[in-house]
């Protein structure tokens, strides 16, 4: 067993088991305890640990970015509902606020690298902006990123905060090119739903051009570039080259991906599936970003 995966709502819980019985996402074991009740040494017989593992979207990024499953990493998403805008906006205080049991199992443990992402809002970016001071405290090289899905393609917006930590070993203290470590707030780096890229001190993109500032003592390099692979500008590309438009109740049109069933009364797992597709992340954003950090280490 490669993987490991933490995940507490028993209906992902199960749609993880399946997509690693059919050979989907690497081979592993879900885990549906609280990740507060998860000791370090339960974790050491592990290639990747993925928490708050969702139905698995990490791996399946990672494996599209060429990782393969016997190379180390850690991926989670911690719950967003302390930060979002659709929630009480409780941030730290909410008990949902669980990356410190998360930076727990990081510091004892000590993965050599580290993807994570979390909603892209006001006390989001405060969030991340704790998460990189403890994790810049530990040693690790920490490149923040603002990413939207339609920067990529995609054919909604689903704005996101993502990072990457790197430490080629313990205690070693790593930085980005260019970034000092005071003023984090204003240096996470943006990409709009145009593909524009903003918010940098350094040159940042996803793509062709990607791994710049790699291969400088734990610096992590990584550069965006989200034009579309076919050079067209079209709103959608790719895997929602054909998406389909369903007209709602509220006289406005929204997109779907091709051939995803209409969540309608009647759908069996219809409230399982709507939480899980809700909480999962983009696996083509993921994938970039994970592609990039590939293509960074190789400069």
């Amino acid at each position: 067993m490669s993987a490991y995966y933490n995940e507490i709502d028993p209906f992902a819980a199960d749609w993880l088991r399946n997509l690693i019985k059919a050979g989907h996402i690497a081979d592993g074991v879900v885990d549906e305890r609280s990740i507060s009740d998860v000791r370090p040494e339960e974790l050491f017989e592990f290639t990747q640990c993925h928490f708050f593992a969702g139905v698995g979207v990490w791996s399946h990024a990672l494996r599209g970015a060429g990782w393969d499953d016997d190379r180390p990493v850690w991926t989670g998403s911690c719950p967003c509902q302390p930060f979002s805008g659709a929630g009480k906006r409780a941030g730290i205080a909410d008990k949902r606020h669980l990356f410190p049991d998360w930076f727990h199992l990081i510091r004892e443990c000590r993965p050599s690298t580290i993807f994570g992402e979390q909603v892209a809002s006001k006390d989001g970016l405060g969030w991340l902006d704790l998460v990189q001071a403890d994790m810049e405290g530990e040693g690790y090289a920490f490149a923040p990123f603002d990413l939207c899905a339609a920067g990529f393609g995609a054919p909604h917006i689903r704005q996101r905060l993502w990072f990457v930590a790197h430490s080629d070993h313990a205690g070693s203290q790593g930085r980005i090119s260019g970034w000092p470590h005071s003023e984090r707030q204003d240096q996470h780096g943006h990409i709009g739903c145009d593909g524009t890229v903003s918010g940098m001190d350094n040159t940042i993109g996803i793509g062709r051009d990607a791994g710049r500032h790699g291969d400088h003592g734990g610096d992590v390099g990584i550069e965006f570039d989200a034009t579309f692979e076919d050079g067209s500008g079209s709103k959608t590309n790719g895997v929602w080259g054909d998406v389909d438009w369903l007209f709602c109740k509220d006289a406005k049109w929204r997109p779907v991906e091709p051939s995803t069933f209409p969540l309608a009364n009647g759908i069996a797992g219809r409230v399982g599936r709507c939480r899980a597709y809700g909480n999962a992340i983009v696996s083509e954003v993921a994938q970039g970003l994970i592609s990039s950090f590939i293509e960074g280490e190789r400069e």
